[in-house]
């Protein structure tokens, strides 16, 4: 079967779904995968396969027909087919609860960003590592990857993308809300502090600001009790997101300004590099450029202190996705980098010998 002749098959296929009658659409979509030779129509109906057995609830089959798309996609030696292959693979995990391999997957899709099709589908990567993470009951590291995956689904008009993190959201929600009763029943406040910014970081991201503010307040009055600073930090830089958002610079910079000194306190420098980076953008949006170079200085004074740079480019790490590479000295560069250069030996380590002193 030629390429004409699939499409063909794909098409007719796509009518019957879309009328409702599944069963003869895959089995159409069946035929034309055990006749075609043309690899860019096996490639397109087997994306059709997962979709119609992930929508069926057919986990196993969408999983099977993921690992057959993914070595197509490596035939066809397409850098845009391996991404949206490996998103099918990482939601047949997601939705068969194997989250590890699910945020395994994500991230190779998130390295993978020198392709087309990279844009459009960084959100629905970002919605299923979130839901893989919320599935971990790693609370912070979901929400941050759902409010990623809804600014793609706002800057790219995308209604489906949007009121599917939105369910999504409204699962987080109820998961931190029952978090949030066992954590009263047993009088843990620290957990009660966390359950409550939590609580306001999702308000937040859904822009509900005047909800989120009595969170934050209800949290930091909390985490000064208990005396958890990192956690007074973690509130004030949700205070002044908020205060961002609702284009207040001025009140942003106070809040920012309580969070540095605590941070710089606790000699927490990943808070201040993220306190620096907001400041950086506000500064910038105001046009002064004299502060903004100063917290541009300090952003990467706090990059170099933590070592978040690749010690062969230079490039900070983080400020875009790559795929990484961690040596046995647990220093880490990009991985086209090293694979540039050809080195198997840390340059890190390499010049420290080198200094006078270094034993």
């Amino acid at each position: 079967m030629g390429q004409d002749q699939s499409k063909q098959q794909i098409e007719k296929g796509l009518q019957l779904y879309q009328s409702n009658q599944t069963e003869k659409a895959l089995q159409v979509w069946m035929r034309m995968l055990e006749k075609s030779t043309d690899l860019v129509g096996r490639f397109r109906v087997l994306g059709c396969l997962v979709t119609a057995h992930s929508e069926m609830g057919r986990y196993k089959d969408m999983l099977k027909f993921a690992v057959v798309q993914i070595d197509t996609a490596r035939e066809l030696e397409d850098a845009d087919c391996l991404m949206e292959s490996y998103l099918n693979l990482a939601r047949s995990n997601e939705k068969l609860c194997e989250f590890q391999k699910t945020i395994s997957y994500c991230k190779t899709c998130l390295s993978m960003q020198g392709t087309r099709v990279g844009h459009q589908l960084n959100g629905q990567v970002s919605l299923s590592m979130g839901n893989a993470f919320l599935g971990l009951s790693l609370f912070q590291k979901a929400l941050e990857s759902f409010e990623k995956a809804l600014r793609y689904a706002h800057n790219n008009d995308d209604k489906m993308l949007e009121c599917r993190v939105c369910c999504s959201l409204g699962n987080f929600y109820s998961q931190v809300k029952e978090s949030m009763k066992i954590a009263l029943q047993h009088g843990d406040r620290p957990l009660q502090a966390l359950c409550l910014l939590c609580f306001a970081d999702i308000h937040r991201s859904r822009r509900d600001l005047e909800t989120a503010f009595p969170r934050y307040d209800s949290a930091m009055s909390i985490m000064t009790e208990i005396g958890n600073r990192l956690g007074q930090v973690h509130v004030l830089l949700g205070l002044a997101k908020c205060w961002v958002t609702k284009k207040e610079p001025e009140k942003a910079l106070d809040i920012i300004e309580k969070a540095q000194d605590l941070a710089e306190g606790l000699g927490n420098k990943l808070s201040q590099l993220k306190l620096h980076c907001l400041s950086e953008g506000i500064y910038r949006s105001k046009g002064q450029q004299r502060e903004l170079r100063a917290h541009v200085v300090r952003f990467h004074e706090c990059v170099e202190e933590t070592e978040l740079y690749c010690g062969l480019c230079g490039e900070s790490i983080g400020e875009r996705n790559s795929r990484l590479q961690a040596l046995p000295c647990s220093h880490f560069f990009h991985l086209r980098c090293l694979q540039n250069n050809g080195t198997r030996s840390c340059p890190n380590c390499r010049r420290s010998s080198m200094k006078p002193g270094f034993v």
